[in-house]
């Protein structure tokens, strides 16, 4: 079995933070550094030490630099290193995964082409060897479920490269889409582009923490340290529990009946609901009380989200009660793979339905993107991701 991996975001996510909060959860030390040598990389070297941020104590891992990149990298550079390495194929599939992000988020922010988008926050060597450190360190920890917290992405403005911008900054709010995040704490940037890239890439869902037994918990530092402020990345990291016994889980179904809610409404209640932790939005038709039409509303959450998904059901409906029930629900374990498609890179859901079968579904939020961006049909966009994905599945199960 694997393990599974649950990043608690509450101030951010970078890098570094990820990198320092694998090696407080336990990530060999030696097997990091043995697994970097892999990209072939000089003129570095790797330093742990153990910082205090706020009242946590924190694992910072600096990458000091020798002698490195003089010039911010492009697309293209990174993917040739990446190939021209010896690092594992699922470290370079993912590693790539990342860095396509980037890109995409940078050329939608500044206007210009993936290709041409150089990158300034991982052009140098330690923010690239943070990112595909992370990675490597996901890999070598046989992490093979993901979830994350909503995202704190920090509050005021930053001074970049490209000058004054507010919190989040553009690319980090490419980043974010479907994401839910908030702003809470100091006012300075707490998510960055690096951090949500790798939490885009690595996780398959977002939320509350479940119940995980036998826990190892790490907590990783960046560079900022914010006078009274935790400014620390916490994992947890548990063993993944047998398919029998984690079948099923439990979740807060909120429902109430609606005849007079304008139709104009549903979408932005929709994504209100989604914003706060709603795991499902349903509106279902029904005829009400004297024959009027109307919907019932029902949401599915976490028991931590239900007071948030209660607050929003009463600000933006009409609804002055609603009815609360926990239910058990039967899950399949799942997983996410990022595939390579003209225009951009796609999550696979990858659900594993027993007796080493498996069902895969393109994620519908990366395919619009790209649709939006390229102007080409979505459904050929969702064709290509399925298509890419049982390619490399064929690759993967062809005898050498």
């Amino acid at each position: 079995m694997g393990r599974h991996l649950h990043f608690d975001c509450f101030s951010g996510i970078s890098g570094d933070m990820v990198l320092g909060a694998l090696v407080n959860a336990g990530l060999p030390w030696a097997r990091l550094i043995n697994g970097l040598k892999r990209l072939k990389l000089n003129g570095y070297r790797l330093r742990q030490r153990e910082v205090r941020r706020g009242a946590l104590h924190a694992t910072k891992v600096d990458v000091v630099i020798q002698h490195g990149f003089q010039h911010p990298l492009s697309l293209s550079r990174i993917r040739r290193i990446l190939a021209d390495s010896t690092l594992p194929d699922p470290v370079k599939t993912q590693s790539r995964a990342v860095f396509d992000r980037l890109a995409e988020a940078e050329g939608l922010a500044h206007r210009v082409a993936a290709r041409d988008v150089h990158f300034h926050e991982v052009g140098v060597m330690d923010s690239f060897i943070d990112v595909v450190g992370g990675i490597l360190g996901c890999h070598l920890l046989n992490i093979t479920r993901v979830t994350a917290s909503a995202v704190n992405v920090g509050a005021g403005t930053i001074q970049t490269s490209h000058g004054l911008l507010p919190v989040p900054g553009p690319a980090v709010a490419a980043l974010a889409k479907g994401i839910p995040v908030y702003s809470d704490g100091p006012r300075c940037e707490l998510a960055t582009p690096t951090g949500m890239a790798l939490l885009r890439t690595l996780t398959s869902e977002f939320g509350a923490a479940s119940v995980i037994e036998t826990a190892v918990v790490g907590y990783g530092a960046g560079d900022r340290d914010p006078e009274g402020w935790p400014n620390a990345l916490r994992v947890f990291l548990s063993e993944e529990a047998p398919l029998a016994e984690r079948q099923t889980d439990h979740i807060t179904q909120i429902e109430t009946n609606l005849d007079d809610l304008n139709p104009q409404a549903y979408e932005h209640v929709m994504e209100r609901l989604f914003a706060v932790g709603a795991v499902d939005v349903a509106l279902i038709p029904a005829i009400m009380k004297r024959g009027r039409p109307g919907v019932v509303l029902s949401c599915l959450a976490s028991r931590d989200h239900t007071d948030a998904v209660l607050e929003i059901l009463f600000q933006e409906t009409p609804a002055l009660g609603a009815r609360i029930q926990e239910l058990g629900r039967r899950i399949l374990p799942r997983r996410f793979v990022s595939v390579k498609v003209p225009g951009g890179v796609v999550r696979m859901k990858i659900a594993a339905i027993g007796a080493g079968w498996e069902k895969a579904a393109p994620e519908y939020i990366d395919c619009k993107n790209i649709a939006d961006r390229t102007g080409r049909p979505l459904k050929s966009v969702m064709e290509a991701a399925s298509r890419a994905y049982d390619g490399r599945k064929d690759t993967r199960h062809r005898p050498s």
